[in-house]
């Protein structure tokens, strides 16, 4: 029983215990919930209040923002409208001056046109009284006509035409006076120029003035190689001068080949043909023609660099490849024996430095004188070498003055400019120098001089003529009785002025009038 009650008393303890905890715990429990909540409101609250001061500071921030740009707009658009008030300001002021110069202008014409209706008055009433005047003058001429007549015994068409003869005879005389005048006054300031500009341009170009002749010579080692040259029965030889158009002389002159032939690149072929047999010493005709095909290589290689090395020392740019290598085989090629390149260059550099002298296009003129005898290297054809190459050049688009200077050197065309003028007188410089050219034949020297002396005897009053010192001078004699003084000044002129356009010759040629009238009488 004990036991029972000492079982009940622990159960009720225990469930009083437990009552009694759960309760405490619930209250302990409601305290920090409400806590919590009161903690979570402080905290709301606070994070309220920091979001509401952030929103305001950073409405602060963008509204300052907003401030500044306007106020940055408001100063551009200020200055704006203050240049644009400026410029207007300007150009009302412009507008103001011109006003007042059109006012001015106006009142100036308006005043012109008072003055010029004065002076068409004046003019009129001058006009009035000259035609009174000229009225009574014709009335006074008129009389005076008659009383001449009547005193003279010549009607006044007779003696009009008297006093027009004896003014024509006076007038022509005159005026040979002042040709020949002007004639002389021109030729020596002329001839002042022209002798400063060449020997300006001549002291400035120094080239070498050699003759080609028709041989080159061959150096060989040892005389042995010259039957290996000549091959067995001369089948190397034949083979040798088919293959080339050259001619091989192996004579008795020790260790030297000669090669003979008149065009000049077929003999320097025909010589590097050799120069390769040698050196391999291999001689025979497959060997030949081998050697011939590689030494046609070296020369197209020589050729273009000689035209890219004409081209580089004048200054000359922007060449065509296929004109550059007719330039470079001018290297190969002679007029009257002359070296074709070393004479263009030399007609380049005289044009040019004599265009330079007279502020005339120098790179134009350079251009001119090394083309100007690019016909003679170009396929035989029916027309002159100069219209030759003018007509070739203008594939190329060369310019109009380059052309005409081409063409016009010889004369085939006229001269369209001063250019074509120095070209001229630059190749004549060339060709005329003591040695350039020494191909001269005595029959051509003869019939030259004919050609001169027949022109001068074309003229009217002409007896003779002698050309003298091998063509630079020719003398007219001339009847005393047919031709004055004055007029031997103007034969003289007009017989060079048709030598200048017939006749082809190097340098000048001076011509003399001599005119001599002899009266004879005799005493019985």
């Amino acid at each position: 029983m004990g036991i029972v009650i000492n079982l009940f008393l622990i159960i009720f303890a225990s469930v009083v215990f437990f009552a009694v905890g759960f309760y405490i715990g619930r209250v302990f429990l409601e305290r920090i919930g409400t806590t919590r909540v009161l903690d979570a409101e402080e905290r709301a609250v606070q994070v309220i209040q920091e979001a509401q001061k952030e929103a305001n500071d950073y409405k602060e921030l963008k509204v300052n923002e907003v401030n500044q740009e306007w106020k940055k707009r408001k100063r551009e658009f200020d200055s704006e409208v203050t240049i644009k008030n400026n410029k207007f300001a300007q150009l009302q002021k412009q507008i103001r001056q011109k006003e007042e110069t059109l006012n001015k202008q106006t009142r100036e014409v308006r005043e012109m046109e008072r003055k010029l209706q004065q002076q068409q008055e004046e003019l009129r009433h001058q006009t009035e009284n000259v035609q009174s005047r000229a009225t009574e003058l014709d009335r006074i001429i008129n009389e005076q006509n008659l009383r001449l007549e009547s005193l003279s015994s010549l009607t006044a068409e007779d003696a009009r035409q008297m006093l027009v003869d004896n003014m024509i005879s006076k007038a022509r005389e005159e005026a040979t006076e002042t040709i020949h005048r002007i004639h002389e006054e021109a030729g020596q300031q002329a001839d002042r120029i022209a002798e400063k500009t060449l020997l300006t341009a001549i002291e400035r170009v120094s080239f070498e003035q050699a003759t080609e002749s028709a041989l080159s010579v061959v150096h060989i080692q040892s005389d042995e190689l010259k039957g290996r040259i000549i091959g067995r029965e001369g089948r190397n030889i034949k083979a040798f001068e088919n293959a080339t158009g050259v001619d091989i002389i192996v004579d008795d002159t020790p260790e030297v080949v000669i090669l003979s032939c008149f065009d000049p690149l077929r003999r320097e072929l025909a010589k590097r043909t050799l120069q390769k047999l040698l050196v391999d010493g291999v001689i025979h005709p497959v060997a030949i023609e081998k050697a011939y095909q590689d030494a046609k290589k070296d020369v197209d290689d020589v050729i273009m660099s000689a035209g890219e090395e004409a081209l580089s020392s004048l200054q000359i740019p922007d060449m065509p490849a296929e004109v550059v290598y007719l330039i470079g085989k001018m290297k190969f090629h002679t007029v009257y024996g002359q070296n074709l390149l070393l004479h263009s260059r030399e007609v380049a550099m005289l044009a040019g430095l004599m265009a330079a002298e007279l502020k005339l296009d120098a790179r134009q003129a350079k251009r001119a004188g090394l083309l100007h005898d690019i016909g003679l290297v170009l396929p035989e054809s029916d027309q002159p070498h100069a219209l030759a190459g003018m007509e070739f050049l203008k594939k190329f688009n060369e310019s109009a003055v380059v052309l005409n200077a081409i063409g016009a050197h010889h004369g085939e065309v006229g001269k369209d400019s001063p250019i074509a003028e120095l070209v001229d007188a630059a190749n004549v410089i060339s060709v005329s120098r003591p040695g350039a050219r020494g191909a001269v034949t005595a029959e051509g020297n003869v019939k030259r001089l004919e050609s001169l002396e027949e022109i001068a005897k074309t003229f009217p009053g002409v007896i003779k003529t002698y050309a003298l010192q091998a063509g630079r001078e020719i003398r007219v004699i001339v009847e005393g009785d047919n031709v004055s003084d004055s007029q031997a000044d103007v034969l003289a002129h007009d017989i060079a002025s048709k030598i200048e356009s017939e006749a082809q010759y190097p340098g000048q040629i001076k011509v003399t009038i001599l005119r001599e009238k002899r009266s004879v009488a005799f005493a019985k």
